[in-house]
C-alpha cells in the first residue's frame, strides 16, 4: 500500500501543467491505473479545473477487478485548491477522505494567509505519545494533492527535490532524484513527446502512526520506486505517467489509461470564481 500511496501523491497532480502554460480555463481528465504482479488493483481517476491562476483539482482512489472482489474496501478522495503565484502554489485548503472496510476518515487542511495551518480531521486523532508531531514536524508539511501540485510545478526539476506530506496520521517525506532521460517513443507511454525524465522515488518516514509493514521504509532504500514524467500537452511541466516498484511479492505497476482536455463551461468558470 505505501507505493501506491507514493505514486498517488504524484498522480493527483497531473493537471498542473496547465496553470504555469495557459491562461484560459480549461479542465483535464486523466485515469491511472495500478497493478500487482499483472493483476488489475487500483484506479486513479483525477479531474482538475484551471482558470487563470486558480486551480481546483480533485481525484478518486479505488480498488478494481480481483483485488476489489477478495480484500476490503477501499475508497479514496482527495481535493485541493488555491491559486499559483510566481514563487509556486499558494494553496487555499486542501481535503481528504479514507473508507477502508466500514472506517470513514477524514482530514481538511486550511493553509491561512499568516503561513499557520489548520488540521481538521474526523475522528479526531489521538496519538500515542510516541506517535506525536513536534510543531517542527508539522510546520511545511502539505496534505497529499497540495504536495504532489507543489513538486509537479517545479517542471524539469521535479526530481531533484525532498516534499513533505502529512495526512492526518503520518508525516513523511517523498524524495525525488533524476535517474535518466529516455526517448518518449522507448517507454510505452501513450501521448509522450519528446525526452522523458525517470526519477528514483523513495519514501522516509518522520513521525506519526505507523503500525504496518515497520521494516518496508528501510528496505526501499535499496531498491526505489521509479517514476516517469512525461510530457504529454503543450505546457512545459511534466506528468507523472508511469511507475514502477519491485517488492518481494511482484512487480507494482502504474500507468495513464486515458488522457483529455477541454475548454470550461461559463457555468463551471462562474462555480471557480465563488
Amino acid at each position: 500500500m505505501s507505493f501506491c500511496r507514493a505514486f498517488l501523491a504524484f498522480a493527483l497532480c497531473v493537471a498542473a501543467p496547465a496553470l504555469a502554460a495557459a491562461q484560459q480555463a480549461r479542465q483535464i481528465e486523466v485515469g491511472y491505473e495500478i497493478t500487482f504482479a499483472g493483476i488489475a488493483g487500483f484506479r486513479i481517476d483525477v479531474t482538475a479545473r484551471f482558470n487563470g491562476a486558480a486551480y481546483d483539482v480533485e481525484s478518486h482512489t479505488y480498488k478494481e477487478g480481483l483485488l476489489r472482489a477478495v480484500t476490503m474496501r477501499y475508497v479514496g478522495r482527495n481535493r485541493g485548491w488555491g491559486t499559483k503565484t510566481p514563487e509556486g502554489v499558494q494553496p487555499s485548503a486542501g481535503s481528504m477522505s479514507l473508507v477502508i472496510s466500514e472506517n470513514t476518515r477524514t482530514l481538511l487542511t486550511q493553509y491561512n494567509a499568516d503561513g499557520s495551518v489548520k488540521d481538521t480531521q474526523n475522528p479526531e486523532w489521538k496519538p500515542a505519545p510516541a506517535q506525536s508531531l513536534t510543531p517542527e514536524q508539522r510546520h511545511g508539511a502539505l496534505d497529499p494533492m497540495t504536495a504532489g501540485l507543489s513538486a509537479v510545478l517545479a517542471g524539469d526539476a521535479v526530481c531533484d527535490r525532498t516534499v513533505a506530506t502529512f495526512d492526518g496520521k503520518r508525516r513523511i517525506d517523498v524524495i525525488l532524484k533524476k535517474a535518466a532521460t529516455e526517448p518518449a517513443a522507448a517507454t510505452g507511454i501513450a501521448g509522450a513527446r519528446g525526452d522523458v525524465i525517470v526519477c528514483d522515488l523513495l519514501t522516509k518516514r518522520i513521525a506519526g502512526e505507523f503500525y504496518d509493514a515497520p521494516s518496508e521504509a528501510e528496505s526501499q532504500r535499496d531498491r526505489p520506486m521509479k517514476l516517469w514524467l512525461a510530457h504529454l500537452d503543450d505546457s512545459p511541466i511534466r506528468y507523472p505517467a508511469k511507475l514502477e516498484a519491485q517488492t518481494g511479492f511482484g512487480t507494482i505497476r502504474g500507468k495513464i489509461v486515458f488522457f483529455r482536455e477541454r475548454a470550461l463551461t461559463p457555468p463551471e468558470i462562474a462555480q471557480m470564481q465563488r
